[in-house]
């Protein structure tokens, strides 16, 4: 078990489970003297001696049952945690001398920016290349190593904390999502949580710098970019894109929850939206359909009542993504495309537009036949009868 004083409460967890709860002080002491071994009503007397007030000892325990905390007498024997593996190579990333070379890359990679325009990401350095095909499957697989290289710095921070944090993949509809679990993170003091939420994002400007000085170093002459400068401009505007998507605060992105941590806040995404829901619930004077707004600390409803800015800040950042990279992209896309199908040429170029269109058209398919059965399986596991 950990605890983890934080003001007023203290934050409860078990490390091997990643289950854990905000406790009032009192309420922590009460279980610290239990995980010592302290029989029930010895518990209960000290309890009522320390604090001058009684306590239901048998409605404690039920709720520590709920939480996991408490081991039944017939469970399985507890194993020895394994060791957290890599350990050291998360304190030699975080390093001083690690910092100091990811501030020159940065460093550099603005210079380099500054004294160069054609450096700066834009939409149109997509198009690496002319062929459609090429650019759509080396952007989406070329994203692979890019995404595990970010949640790798997210694993590496987590691990140099001595956390068994691992990397967990899903998938999403037609898309397979690289996330890492970092459960363990509320066992240790708040401070010491935003490295690792941040961690990926020092990953992405690296990335991004070292992308670009690679392009910028093999220029030819006339100052053209090779056609590998080309591919490192193309996956540096996605790298862009990455970051930027981190702004969207009303998800659950890495700037999400540094945001929560500095508001000190443990579910502010979830408290935030039944609030607002509440509100409208409250308008439309249909009482019955508001949720218990108890189940969230008070810290939580508090900052959930004005964080609708930054819900609204993170939509004006997915409006200005699609505004200024999202529409220009399609439409060069589509502008290539028809030029090369209506060309009136059955050549190579009207062969890989096709296969492209087709491509993405499949995608947009399986999206749509996916999304609808995931809502119909949703609808049967609320409503069994449906099946």
């Amino acid at each position: 078990m950990s605890f983890v004083s934080e003001g007023d409460e203290v934050v409860v967890g078990r490390l091997d489970t990643g289950s854990y709860a905000v406790f009032p002080s009192d309420g922590a002491e009460l279980l610290k003297r239990l995980t010592e071994g302290m029989p029930l009503d010895e518990a209960a007397a000290w309890y009522e001696e320390t604090f001058d007030e009684p306590v239901d000892v048998e409605d404690f325990v039920a709720t520590l049952h709920e939480l996991g905390f408490v081991r039944e007498s017939d469970g399985a024997p507890l194993t020895p945690a394994a060791p957290v593996r890599l350990r050291g190579l998360g304190r030699a990333a975080f390093s001083p001398v690690a910092w100091a070379c990811y501030l020159a890359v940065l460093v550099a990679w603005l210079t380099a920016v500054a004294i160069h325009r054609e450096l700066r990401p834009a939409p149109s350095q997509i198009f690496f290349v002319r062929s459609l095909l090429v650019v759509q499957l080396v952007i989406t697989f070329g994203q692979v190593p890019l995404l595990l290289a970010h949640e790798g710095f997210h694993i590496l921070a987590g691990r140099r904390l001595g956390l068994p944090t691992k990397l967990r993949l899903s998938n999403r509809l037609t898309y397979i999502v690289a996330e890492t679990q970092t459960n363990g993170l509320m066992s240790v003091d708040r401070r010491k949580r935003y490295l690792p939420f941040l961690a990926g994002m020092v990953c992405d400007g690296v990335v991004l710098g070292t992308l670009g000085l690679i392009a910028a170093a093999d220029r030819h002459g006339d100052g053209s970019f090779s056609l590998t400068g080309r591919l490192c401009l193309a996956l540096a505007f996605t790298v862009v894109m990455r970051i930027l998507w981190q702004f969207q605060l009303y998800l659950r992105t890495d700037l999400y929850y540094v945001f929560a941590t500095a508001l000190r806040c443990y579910d502010l995404h979830d408290a935030s939206k039944a609030l607002l829901k509440n509100r409208i619930w409250r308008l439309l004077r249909r009482p019955e359909r508001q949720v218990d707004e108890g189940q969230w600390t008070e810290q939580d409803r508090r900052v959930g009542t004005f964080y609708g800015p930054f819900i609204v800040l993170g939509f004006c950042v997915l409006a200005a993504i699609t505004i200024f990279a999202s529409i220009p992209v399609t439409v060069s896309y589509f502008r290539i495309a028809a030029h090369a199908i209506g060309s009136g040429r059955v050549d190579a170029r009207f062969w890989d537009s096709l296969l492209s269109l087709c491509l993405n058209a499949a995608q947009t398919v399986a999206l749509v036949v996916l999304s609808r059965r995931k809502r119909r399986e949703q609808r049967r596991a609320a409503n069994p009868a449906l099946s």
